[in-house]
């Protein structure tokens, strides 16, 4: 029988999940002690039951990691048939490769950690970069969160006047793979440095005048990128800009940037628990995913397709 207990990274995106499936939480306390140390106590009986655990890796990463690898021990260890680790947001996704000599490749560390605390397979959404999925000695499925976003796209935005954007090289094919099901075309906006100390040139590759432009990433997180992204279309002539990301990591100043950048809305999925800041933002709107992951999460547990959800 499949069971959800959660860590305390993302409570309501885990009571989401639950109510989607027409399932209890499992009652558990992921507390700490005075010195900041994890305590966790599942309360109730969890031997051969199909358990999943809910947890984001996001700010503070490495506290809802600890929360997450000790939920993980405390399951194992009271017998759980199988454990499901459920990561809405993958933190230090973006250290997945040395970018100079003596750097490490955390990404790689992370996956090796929730591996050995004893999790059975991996449930994520939106990687940072695809590979990731095979720092894992487990079965990990890397779910897309396009389908939300494609409908809420439909729903907001004057498609056929529409041009999905990439804000750098790097995101190119997740674009186009956006591009390709809302069936517009697809700009790039190439950032380069002629002279180093010189500021970075915005070239934009495509046609954006007259033209809504939608910006398609998978993390935002200081904000610049878009920001400044949005400027160079509008300079080029794009009627508006919007931006639809995956994880709202949004830290320092984000919130202030985005509110009072040219963006008509940025839209980011609840993987990351939105703050307070986020919820008043009068140009930040955030989509619910519980219904993808909860789909996922019985698949899973009924042994089913869930690579079958996106075709």
């Amino acid at each position: 029988m499949m069971k959800i207990v959660a860590g305390n990274s993302n409570r309501p995106l885990a009571e989401a999940i639950c109510s989607y499936l027409h399932l209890p939480q499992v009652k558990a306390v992921v507390k700490r002690f005075n010195d900041m140390e994890v305590f966790v106590e599942i309360q109730e009986n969890v031997r051969g039951q199909d358990m999943f655990v809910v947890q984001s890796t996001s700010f503070p990463a490495n506290d809802h990691l600890m929360e997450l690898l000790i939920i993980i021990d405390a399951l194992k260890r009271a017998s759980a048939k199988r454990v499901t680790a459920v990561l809405p947001y993958f933190g230090y996704a973006r250290q997945d490769r040395k970018p100079g000599p003596r750097t490490p490749i955390s990404a790689k560390l992370v996956a090796n950690l929730i591996t050995r605390a004893g999790a059975d397979r991996v449930l994520t959404l939106d990687l940072h970069a695809g590979q990731i999925q095979g720092f894992f000695d487990i079965p990990t499925d890397n779910l897309f969160a396009g389908p939300v976003l494609v409908r809420d796209i439909k729903q907001h935005n004057d498609v056929a006047n529409s041009v999905v954007v990439s804000p750098d090289i790097g995101g190119v094919v997740r674009a186009r793979a956006l591009a390709k099901r809302l069936d517009t075309p697809l700009a790039i906006v190439d950032k380069r440095r002629e002279k180093a100390g010189e500021s970075e040139v915005m070239n934009i590759i495509g046609e954006v005048a007259g033209k809504s432009c939608i910006l398609i990433d998978d993390i935002v997180d200081s904000g610049g990128t878009l920001c400044n992204a949005a400027e160079a279309l509008l300079a080029q002539g794009a009627k508006d800009v919007s931006a639809y990301i995956t994880h709202g990591v949004l830290s320092g100043g984000a919130v202030a940037r985005i509110t009072s950048s040219k963006l008509k809305h940025l839209v980011i999925t609840d993987s990351i628990q939105p703050t307070e800041a986020v919820k008043v933002a009068r140009n930040i709107r955030v989509i619910g995913i519980a219904s993808l992951l909860g789909e996922a999460i019985g698949r899973t547990s009924r042994e089913e397709s869930v690579s079958s959800l996106f075709e």
